[in-house]
């Protein structure tokens, strides 16, 4: 592992010692009711309707969105989609989209993390058929001053963030338009970005969501009072994690009220699986795909193939409530 990478998991420690030390401190004006009773109003299935994904695989476009919140919080967001030409090669920078509307799926990086760090699997995103939108924060990222508090503040971050990517849709001269399915959208996101992901199916509630993904994720400052339609949640921690115990993002994926699924990595530690190639990582991007695919594309058959994904070469158990 590149010394670019282990800093980054190193530094997601800080985020849940300072978490668990000073999530009760922020202003309670800044903060929406996060009572840990899981909510009772969803609906029983999931939303979009039944489709196919993509069977091919696209190449891999990159490109940089330079926004900013109310001024003071500068997003740059790191935008990987599929694109016209061959598959296989490395992402291009600025490559025209392929043909077709994809999914949108919105990434949080971890604290003392960056959108590349995390490349490996979310071009694989990408190539599968889908839109990646991954935010830089302003408190939270590489080379920023570390305020583990802003934590909270990244939910609106994403919200933000996903109005402006929907609206390349319908911009004129913009590479994207016509190629984004607004209406079909998940959240991903690792360690302080799954509590991100988390926060906006909860406090910060963002009711375009269809999915959730969380990665070595808990709810502190959040709470587990899943909120609105039912979305479908894929929780992904690996057994040794040891920064964010196993049992505290068991907790949280107990506590949702939807379809949902949790993929243990027996051997698995905080996110070596999300950053370096091989075959945890296989494991790991195969079955969020097929994940995707059924709650974003409402594939039928990518979702009778998670379990196969998810036992491949027994790095893996499924807990499958979907």
């Amino acid at each position: 592992m590149s010394r670019r990478r282990t800093a980054a998991l190193l530094s997601t420690t800080l985020l849940t010692a300072g978490l668990a030390g000073c999530s009760g401190q922020a202003p309670a004006a800044d903060r929406p009711d996060t009572a840990d009773t899981p909510a009772t109003s969803a609906t029983p299935a999931p939303r979009v309707p039944a489709g196919t994904a993509p069977a091919r695989s696209f190449a891999v476009g990159v490109r940089q969105l330079e926004l900013n919140r109310d001024g003071d919080r500068p997003l740059p967001v790191t935008v990987w989609y599929p694109a016209a030409g061959a598959a296989g090669d490395a992402a291009e920078r600025s490559a025209p989209a392929a043909d077709g509307r994809f999914p949108v799926v919105m990434f949080s990086h971890g604290l003392g993390g960056r959108p590349d760090d995390y490349a490996v699997l979310l071009t694989r995103w990408a190539a599968a058929g889908f839109v990646v939108a991954a935010p830089t924060f302003p408190h939270t990222s590489r080379g920023a001053d570390g305020n583990v508090l802003d934590v909270l503040n990244q939910p609106a971050d994403v919200s933000y963030a996903l109005t402006r990517v929907l609206a390349l849709d319908g911009e004129d001269g913009d590479p994207l338009r016509g190629r984004l399915a607004t209406d079909r959208v998940a959240a991903a996101g690792h360690s302080a970005g799954g509590v991100t992901t988390v926060g906006l199916f909860t406090a910060g509630r963002d009711d375009r969501l269809d999915a959730g993904v969380v990665f070595a994720g808990t709810s502190l400052g959040v709470g587990t009072a899943f909120a609105g339609a039912a979305a479908p949640q894929l929780f992904v921690h690996g057994e040794q994690d040891e920064v964010v115990d196993y049992a505290a993002g068991k907790a949280v994926y107990d506590a949702v009220p939807w379809p949902k699924a949790m993929l243990s990595l027996s051997k698995g530690d905080h996110g070596r699986a999300l950053l370096t190639d091989g075959a945890a990582l296989r494991v790991v991007s195969d079955t969020t795909v097929e994940f995707l695919r059924w709650s974003l594309y409402g594939d039928a058959a990518a979702k009778r193939r998670i379990p196969a994904d998810a036992a491949r070469d027994g790095l893996a158990t499924l807990d499958n409530h979907l």
